[in-house]
């Protein structure tokens, strides 16, 4: 059994590799490759930012009825697999589509553009829902789930600084190479779809569940799907001061290749900073399960607020060229985020059982759709503000620093760091006076849920 839990940890965490290569591929650059690559018209550009921002509401919206569709799945295979298959074919697919050349402008690219991009983002769903409510169903243990979640994340953010670090050099060469920027591009989709299907292919076959609940077939009704949210107030607190974090998360890192473009002035420096903060970063997810022995997790959500704050005020007010200033306050932010993101997972994982304790009933998908729901929400947010400060600064219509006003700088500082740093505070608020399950209340937990029959012998076993 612990070479299964071994196996579990790797094959798990490998698969997301990929996955998160494509996501920030589509979430973080689709709106500079629109602007700064194929430089759509202003017109178009404000139809497609509306269309970005409406989509990803949409797909945030309907990530609770796919992760209904996944928890009413019963196949030989399980319910989570045939869904992580199904959506990293078609995600890779659309990420493919969304950067081909078709030869379109005005209303014919912006209705290609609508579909695609829809289609991403309900492939990615149906992936994304079905990967992470596949953690709770591979141990009970909370140690357990760290060290899975801990190996998930660092092999996420793997994924995502290999993309952050990599998109500016290996797309220009491969735009050298293949004659355009925006070939470099499309090249570049093509790679990391392939990578992220290869690594879905690992989890897919390398996975065992343990088989922790004793009714596998129970299913779900619609008319319970937004009853089994609302009334698992712990799902919905968690849920709530995640969002608010995500939005100021991601509000910040979609502007990071703007800043060292227009603010800092040398945008081939944004790769080298990515790479430190990526080593900072999966080097503190490496070391979380040592604090986590030390330390109870509020104590750890805590301190990692305290070093984003510090972070966001050190960023906010160092000189734009000064890289020892703005590379101290990248590590800061990066390394409490990092503890924060395990952190949410960790949380969520165990609103499924208090849930299950709660409601009668386990319900790991439709809790675990308020996590892409989560991202898609705040990634909607981030590009409705990056998208709109972009435009109105006139930072889309410069092609060089000196071309940026003083005054547009100084808005896409605010929106980068002021606008996000309020919205992790108010999180944390949040978290500290609402979200109660702490160590001896999940053991009570777990307890009650053996003397009710509704958790196997086999959830003792790590």
């Amino acid at each position: 059994m612990q070479s299964t839990s071994k196996r579990n940890r790797l094959t798990f965490g490998m698969g997301t590799i990929g996955r998160d290569m494509v996501y920030s591929l589509i979430s973080m650059y689709m709106i500079y490759y629109l602007t700064d690559v194929i430089k759509l018209p202003t017109g178009t550009m404000w139809w497609v930012a509306s269309i970005i921002l409406a989509a990803r509401i949409y797909d945030a919206i309907n990530d609770p009825v796919m992760g209904f569709i996944v928890d009413n799945t019963h196949t030989r295979w399980g319910k989570f697999k045939p869904w992580i298959a199904i959506g990293a074919v078609l995600s890779g697919l659309f990420t493919i589509l969304l950067y081909t050349d078709f030869n379109l402008e005005g209303s014919a690219f912006v209705g290609a553009f609508a579909v695609f991009y829809l289609m991403w983002g309900m492939s990615f769903t149906a992936n994304d829902i079905s990967y992470w409510s596949m953690l709770p169903a591979l141990s009970i243990d909370q140690k357990e789930r760290e060290k899975i979640g801990a190996i998930a994340r660092i092999c996420a953010n793997v994924g995502m600084f290999f993309v952050v670090a990599a998109i500016v050099p290996l797309t220009g060469l491969l735009g050298e190479r293949f004659g355009s920027l925006q070939k470099g591009y499309f090249v570049f989709a093509i790679m990391i779809s392939a990578v992220m299907i290869a690594g879905q292919c690992i989890t897919l076959f390398g996975v065992k569940e343990a088989g922790l609940v004793a009714d596998r077939k129970q299913s779900t009704s619609l008319s319970e799907l937004f009853r089994i949210i609302y009334k698992n107030d712990q799902l919905l607190f968690t849920a709530i001061a995640m969002s608010l974090f995500m939005i100021g998360y991601m509000t910040t890192t979609s502007f990071g290749l703007y800043f060292f473009k227009y603010a800092y002035g040398d945008e081939g420096m944004y790769s080298i900073f990515a790479l430190i903060l990526g080593v900072s970063q999966i080097t503190a997810l490496a070391v979380f399960p040592m604090f986590s022995k030390r330390y109870e997790r509020k104590t750890l959500f805590t301190a990692s607020i305290i070093l984003i704050v510090a972070g966001y005020i050190i960023f906010f007010f160092a000189p734009a060229t000064v890289m020892l200033f703005i590379g101290i306050a990248g590590i800061l932010l990066f390394v409490g985020q990092s503890f924060v993101q395990l952190l949410m997972l960790m949380f969520l994982a165990d609103s499924v059982d208090y849930g299950h304790w709660k409601l009668g009933k386990r319900n790991d998908s439709i809790t675990f759709s308020l996590q892409p729901f989560i991202n898609k929400m705040g990634g909607a947010i981030a590009s409705g503000v990056v998208s709109a400060i972009i435009i109105i600064s006139g930072i889309k219509e410069a092609e060089t620093a000196a071309e940026v006003t003083k005054e547009g700088l100084f808005m896409m500082k605010t929106a980068m760091l002021i606008f996000p740093l309020l919205c992790i505070v108010v999180s944390y608020i949040i978290y500290r006076k609402k979200y109660k399950i702490d160590s001896g209340f999940y053991t009570q937990i777990l307890s009650d849920l053996r003397t009710r029959g509704e958790i196997t012998d086999k959830a003792d076993l790590k």
